[in-house]
């Protein structure tokens, strides 16, 4: 017959009870939210009045789930005498959530910072046909990304000095 061993049962018992006596620490999530950390991932947010259609984005993206088209126009010149100018203007830009796997590397490879994370996480859909958000969409998440962090004590800011 087996001996029980009392003082491993009442030690035991003893965190059993601490642990019904403790508060809880779960958040009840639909109803309490709390506030993602700082460098969260939550969606990809678009400021397309940067975007030059370069495609860097779209070619970089490891799961091909990033669709831009767009189309040239010709501008006034921008100092008087000056030649026309031709410009990119963006026509479509879609990110596939359904296909995205979150490795940020469109964010980082943007040269234009027109792509940015946003701690937005609420965009689930039962339908996943609707995961395919376009520019308009994209554009609603941009008043949500944090300001840049300021750089740290001797780091260079980019421009260079003259």
């Amino acid at each position: 017959m087996a001996r029980i061993k009392l003082p491993g049962m009442i030690g035991g018992l003893g965190i059993t009870l601490k642990q019904l006596v403790t508060p809880t620490v779960t958040v009840q999530y639909p109803h309490e939210k709390e506030d993602p950390p700082t460098r969260a991932r939550g969606v990809i947010a678009l400021q397309e009045e940067n975007c030059t259609v370069c495609m860097l984005c779209a070619r970089s993206c490891p799961d091909w789930c990033i669709y831009i088209e767009g189309h040239k126009e010709k501008r006034p010149p921008r100092r008087e005498g000056g030649r026309d100018r031709t410009v990119s203007v963006l026509d479509r830009f879609d990110i596939d959530y359904a296909l995205c796997m979150y490795c940020g590397i469109c964010v980082e490879v943007c040269p234009f910072d027109a792509i940015h994370w946003s701690p937005e996480y609420e965009y689930s859909e039962p339908d996943i046909a609707k995961l395919l958000h376009d520019k308009v969409k994209l554009g609603e998440w941009m008043p949500s990304v944090p300001d840049a962090e300021p750089l740290e004590v001797g780091a260079e800011s980019g421009k260079k000095k003259k």
